[in-house]
């Protein structure tokens, strides 16, 4: 076997590919020897009389690889109408609808797909496919049979504990657990006091007001001690408390001096009266 540097590269990229994220029931090993001594696993599909066994596809590169399709055969017994007692495998994939565009990816899901939807009319196991036709239960007896003897393992192969890309996909967005709160759990609402409107009916409570405080005299409402009383001088010469003497301390101060020139003003006229009944006298 004798590919190129460039073929080589590929197939290399394509395993890695493979290794790293395979496709759901698909699976690649290599030897340590050899990477290009490639077997490939396919898992049964549910549903169908493969069910839980897993058949090993091998792989032969030749120098025609790509422009040719690799050499495959199954290393795993199994009862199909296209794959014969020796494991050859006839799918259209493999013969003329082969593309250099294929890779080893594309033939592991063929193979499963050949799995799902076996072709009877080009048969290479003639038996399988003439039950196929006849009589489909037998046929299902015959493959699950075939299948537990020589597919089904004990344990799971150790390249199927690691899920695909697409289990991983889908648990991604449908294993999330949602939580939602129900009416026991949802924690109780806050307290809140809401203002008690007053009716019309209802009587109202006022609190008293204050004790007034006594008004205090000031500069601005009280009078001068020297504007308190004054005194008048009556017809007999006596001196009298003027009935405007008393001011009241309530008054402001400019109303305090006009009553205290009008005080003044009657004295100095009574006093000029007395004067002038003296003088009268005298003449007499």
């Amino acid at each position: 076997m004798s590919l190129t540097p460039a073929t080589i590269r590929r197939l290399m990229r394509e395993i890695t590919e493979l290794k790293n994220n395979p496709p759901e029931g698909i699976r690649v090993v290599t030897s340590e020897e050899n990477m290009l001594d490639l077997t490939g696993i396919v898992e049964g599909p549910e549903q169908t009389p493969y069910a839980g066994g897993y058949f090993r596809v091998r792989f032969q590169f030749t120098h025609e690889f790509p422009t040719a399709p690799p050499k495959c055969w199954f290393a795993t017994k199994i009862f199909h109408p296209n794959v014969s007692s020796a494991g050859e495998i006839c799918v259209n994939t493999l013969k003329k609808d082969w593309q250099s565009s294929y890779g080893i990816g594309h033939i592991l899901v063929t193979i499963k797909c050949l799995l799902i939807y076996p072709n009877p009319e080009s048969a290479l196991d003639e038996e399988a496919g003439k039950l196929l036709l006849e009589d489909y239960d037998a046929y299902c007896s015959r493959a699950k049979l075939i299948t537990s003897v020589h597919a089904t393992p004990r344990i799971r192969p150790p390249e199927f504990q690691t899920p695909s890309t697409e289990k991983e996909g889908e648990s991604s967005t449908t294993s999330i657990p949602v939580s939602v709160p129900t009416p026991a759990m949802m924690p109780p609402p806050p307290h809140i006091t809401l203002p008690v409107p007053i009716s019309a009916s209802s009587p109202r409570k006022f609190s008293p007001a204050p004790p007034s405080q006594p008004l205090q005299s000031s500069p601005a409402n009280t009078l001068p001690s020297s504007l308190s009383t004054s005194t008048v001088s009556s017809k007999d010469g006596k001196e009298r408390l003027s009935p405007f003497g008393t001011a009241n301390s309530n008054v402001a101060g400019p109303t305090a001096a006009t009553t205290t020139k009008a005080v003044k003003r009657s004295a100095a006229s009574a006093s000029s009266g007395t004067e002038k009944r003296k003088k009268a006298l005298k003449r007499l």
